[in-house]
């Protein structure tokens, strides 16, 4: 009992502290056996970057920066004119493309470089095969190989290319080992690949070039990283890493605060959440571990007694009790360390790979494993003391007859416990009433639970009155609890602590379920889907996608969608070939948002004018989105969205375009702008520039206010679009269904998805679908193990005690099934009283919690108000305070009765009959 935590405390330490790679080990994983690795920060201009190359910022701020300039992309040479004179460079290329794989497409990291370079020594670790030679040849991750099907001398093709490139070595990047990635010598996978994809009317690949570099002599110190920083490249640099500058060195740090590029804020929090939890186990470990020694001692009463006989005095009998408890907390702290430290040792390839990264090397902190020994050391002594304190009260003539004497209560104890739930309670109630934070409340219900810990004597006395009620067996079960309270107190104890834990979350979580499932927004109707591609280049799947939609699934109505093609009807949206455009909705002046309109945004208006202007109608905007706003489609999709203004539907069958948004409608008409080339990229929405195009008026109907557009803003019907001379391509169909989709046919429709290697996303609304009955049970199931092996061990300490009883009872004649029923009731009834006490204590925290979010809520919906994001009363947080009553119910009755039902199976009919001592 006590060696298990100890077993996963220390191999927790050992896995943790080995994950922790030193700052050569974690720069090496980056640059490789190469000095430095350098990048192009794509800033426009000189930048200040923190040590470690992790972040920068422009040296003029990036306030000032022209976000619209994109430098050019360096080119080697340049790089290298950058750097010290006599610098070796290593080109290293990695982009991103969509390889065709057994399932169908795999998004990949592709990347190009010469991994025969010694500067590549270190990124990457060859598992099997050899590394590429020529063009046509690749190397792969083995997370690729898992997750593809493939294997050692399979062929892959990535989309948009017909040429096949051979796996001819698999490889792992130690610090990424789930990463997807194909590697090729240079030259042979990307530029041909964009080559490929550019010829067939698609975008290119966007890929970023970085550079190993060695200098020599000392690396790439920080001067020569500032130096670097002037031209607007950003250094991850080996000598830094081992060796980095004072903050005031770090130029960065003047100008921006160093917190600002640092995590790890909340390490305090975390730091007092685990403390706290470590604390709660130990006082778990110590009360399920305090009637096991009190058995021990109990059944050794008679050498204990005879110590005394020969000379012993209390003092004696406490060192031995207590030496029992530390021998066993000794064994248990080198058995578990020990244990602990072997697990991690034989399973660190699979910690490894659940972790995501090799360890550097095995760290292990002999200072570290020894508290944690020491921590099962004292545990073990805190849990004989009260034990070796009882049986040194014994007299020696109880002790040898088996006596059990007359204790009198501890009456100091009851009243420290109610002081201490009232404290406790009285702070977690302040605490979320005072919105004083999460921890003051947690804090004051952990006080809260050690108080009606120490009051657990005195509530096991008052459960000893429903006795007058009870039958034969349970009766005596529950006053045989009620009188030795020594050590049914422990346990019941145990068993509180332990669903208090269980009940607090899981009325924290059902409270949130609940809450979650009130705030659910769908985005269509119920029982509604689309099926639209995630590429534009896809268009030509698209009709074998409809297909199958209407195949593999229970269709009652599809609504088919095209999108408006401005040049290539392969082009991406904001992508920056001059050959793609786009149609975009004009929003006349007069109806835009006066807050987005200047140069200075929200800033230009005084705080009274932004609330009065938040409420205005032209500064609403939709709740929703979606991938495609402008469609082209006709009156089934209006059907299938279940929009319910039928002048929409008479509007497109006649040929007339369907509007959602009452701002960019004016006089029953609306502007779009054709925007092609370079005016599409360097268009940006807001103050910055209007957009230059060609206008096209097109008559629409405008929906009632209130009418829900799912996302959409604006419908253009075929005939329409013909009137406009503007071509179209297909995305996909929304749809309704018949009855609900089954897993089978989900699985279908994705199966035919991957197979025709297009990349779509299939969504149905189902409504909320949070289920939070996983974490119930395992909650449930955790609280029910404890209960059971507190409860087993209390039943086992009043069998010890009751031995004479049960003689007794067998003499005169009682059932051999009395003895099982006995024992049941026993277990059953210490189970039962924890769980109840448990109960009760646990929903304190829950309820301070809850009230801490819905103070925290009426805040931010407060400030809301205040800022004219809302109105008052149009957004009350809703945060209820719900009970799982599943959850109670299954610790109220099923883990009792269970544990009831266990011991009576495990406890012996009949013991040997024997005569019973005298006394």
């Amino acid at each position: 009992m006590i060696a298990l935590p100890i077993v996963g405390v220390s191999a927790a330490d050992l896995t943790l502290r080995s994950a922790q790679l030193s700052p050569d080990q974690a720069v090496s994983r980056v640059v490789g056996a190469a000095d430095a690795r350098v990048t192009t920060s794509h800033a426009g201009g000189p930048i200040y970057q923190v040590p470690d190359g992790s972040n920068f910022a422009p040296v003029s701020s990036f306030e000032s920066t022209d976000a619209t300039s994109r430098p050019q992309e360096e080119t080697p040479e340049q790089v290298a004119a950058a750097l010290p004179p006599g610098s070796r460079l290593l080109k290293d290329s990695r982009g991103y493309g969509k390889v065709r794989t057994r399932h169908g497409l795999l998004d990949t990291d592709l990347r190009e470089t010469d991994l025969h370079d010694p500067l590549a020594k270190g990124l990457f670790t060859l598992d099997r095969g050899r590394l590429p030679e020529r063009a046509g040849e690749v190397v792969a991750t083995n997370a690729f190989l898992e997750n593809s099907g493939m294997f050692v001398g399979s062929s892959v093709t990535p989309r948009g290319t017909t040429a096949a490139y051979k796996i001819v070595g698999a490889y792992e990047l130690p610090d990424d080992l789930k990463k997807v990635q194909i590697t090729a010598a240079p030259g042979s996978l990307i530029g041909p690949l964009d080559q490929a994809l550019q010829t067939s009317g698609g975008n290119g690949v966007l890929w970023e070039d970085s550079y190993l570099v060695k200098v020599g002599g000392d690396g790439f110190t920080w001067n020569m990283v500032q130096t670097a920083n002037a031209k607007s490249l950003l250094v991850v640099s080996r000598a830094v890493a081992n060796d980095p500058p004072a903050d005031a060195d770090v130029p960065l740090y003047r100008q921006e605060p160093k917190e600002q590029f640092e995590g790890g804020a909340g390490n305090t929090t975390e730091m007092a959440i685990l403390a706290t939890v470590v604390g709660l186990a130990m006082l778990e470990i110590c009360l399920l571990a305090g009637p096991a020694f009190a058995v021990g001692a109990r059944r050794s009463r008679r050498q204990l007694g005879l110590v005394g006989a020969n000379g012993g005095d209390r003092r004696h009998i406490r060192s031995i009790v207590l030496s029992g408890g530390l021998v066993i907390g000794a064994v248990a702290a080198v058995s578990g360390t020990a244990i602990g430290i072997a697990l991690t040792v034989a399973l660190q390839p699979v910690l490894e790979e659940q972790l995501g990264n090799r360890f550097g090397d095995l760290d292990f902190r002999p200072l570290e494993l020894a508290g944690i020994a020491l921590l099962a050391v004292v545990t073990g002594l805190l849990s004989a003391i009260v034990p070796a304190v009882t049986a040194s009260r014994q007299t020696v003539l109880a002790s040898l007859t088996g006596r059990r004497g007359v204790r009198r209560s501890n009456r100091v104890l009851p009243v420290v416990g109610l002081v201490a739930v009232a404290a406790g309670a009285g702070i977690a109630l302040y605490g979320s009433a005072a919105d004083l934070g999460s921890a003051v409340v947690a804090g004051g219900s952990a006080l809260a639970e050690l108080g009606i810990v120490a009051l657990t004597p005195v509530l096991v006395g008052l459960f000893g009155r429903l006795g007058r009620w009870l039958p034969l067996s349970p009766r005596l079960a529950l006053r045989d609890a009620v009188r030795n309270r020594g050590r049914t107190a422990p346990a019941v104890a145990a068993v509180l602590a332990a669903v208090a834990g269980t009940v607090a979350v899981a009325t924290y979580q059902h409270s949130n379920d609940i809450q979650s499932r009130h705030e659910y927004r769908a985005d269509l109707p119920h029982g509604t889907g689309q099926l639209l591609t995630s590429e534009n280049s896809a268009y030509k799947e698209v009709p074998a996608l409809r297909e199958s939609l209407t195949k593999q699934l229970p269709v009652a109505l599809r609504a088919d969608v095209d999108r408006l093609v401005v040049g290539k009807p392969g082009c991406e949206a904001y992508t920056r070939d001059p050959d793609c455009g786009e149609a975009r909705i004009i929003t006349p002046k007069d109806q835009r948002c006066p807050l987005y309109e200047g140069t200075g945004g929200s800033a230009d208006f005084s705080a009274e004018e932004a609330r009065r202007l938040r409420q205005d109608w032209r500064c609403k905007g939709a709740m929703r989105g979606t991938r495609y706003a402008t469609v082209v489609a006709d009156e089934k999709l209006m059907k299938v969205l279940q929009v319910s203004d039928p002048g929409a539907v008479s509007a497109l069958q006649q040929g007339r375009a369907v509007a959602f948004d009452q701002r960019q409608v004016k006089d029953g008409k609306l502007t779009l702008r054709i925007i092609s080339g370079p005016d599409a990229e360097d268009s940006l929405p807001g103050p910055a520039k209007e957009p230059v195009g060609v206008d096209k008026i097109i008559p629409v109907h405008l929906v009632p206010d209130g009418t829900e557009g799912w996302g959409l803003d604006l419908v253009l019907p075929p005939a329409a679009v013909q009137a406009t001379g503007l071509a179209t391509a297909p995305v996909g169909s929304y749809f309704s269904l018949d009855k609900a989709a089954s897993s089978e046919q989900r699985q279908r429709i994705n199966g035919d998805i991957d197979r025709m290697g297009v990349d779509a996303s299939l969504q149905i609304e189902a409504g909320y679908e949070g289920d939070d009955s996983l974490v119930l049970l395992a909650l449930t199931v955790f609280a029910g193990l404890v209960t059971i092996g507190a409860a087993g061990i209390a039943t086992g300490l009043s069998q010890a005690d009751a031995e004479a009883d049960l003689k007794t009872l067998a003499a005169v004649g009682a059932p051999p099934r009395v003895r099982r029923t006995l024992s049941g009731f026993q277990c059953g009834v210490v189970a039962l009283m924890g769980v109840v006490l448990g109960s009760a204590a646990g929903i304190l925290p829950a309820v301070g919690l809850r009230l801490t979010q819905r103070r925290e809520l009426e805040a931010f919906a407060q400030r809301a108000v205040d800022d004219g994001y809302s109105l008052a009363g149009e957004s009350v947080p809703y945060v209820p305070i719900a009970v799982p009553w599943e959850t109670l119910a299954g610790l109220l009755v099923v883990v009792p009765v269970g544990a009831a039902l266990l011991a009576a199976l495990v406890t012996r009919s009949s013991g040997a009959l024997a005569r019973r001592a005298a006394g």
